[in-house]
């Protein structure tokens, strides 16, 4: 009987296209949004007239 060994549980890489990049990003993205939707709530404008820009 050929007795057969798991795999090897390899790191996955911080950088680049994969689950954790993405899942960071996009988490990030949605506390962005928040933080926007919160400032032109405050202050009534939005946000580029907030930072001067428009």
């Amino acid at each position: 009987m050929t007795q057969t060994t798991p795999a090897p549980k390899l790191n996955e890489p911080k950088f680049g296209f994969n689950d954790y990049a993405e899942r960071l990003n996009g988490r990030a993205a949605m506390i962005g949004f928040v933080i926007t939707l919160g400032i032109e709530y405050a202050t009534g404008q939005g946000l580029l007239s907030w930072l001067g820009l428009f």
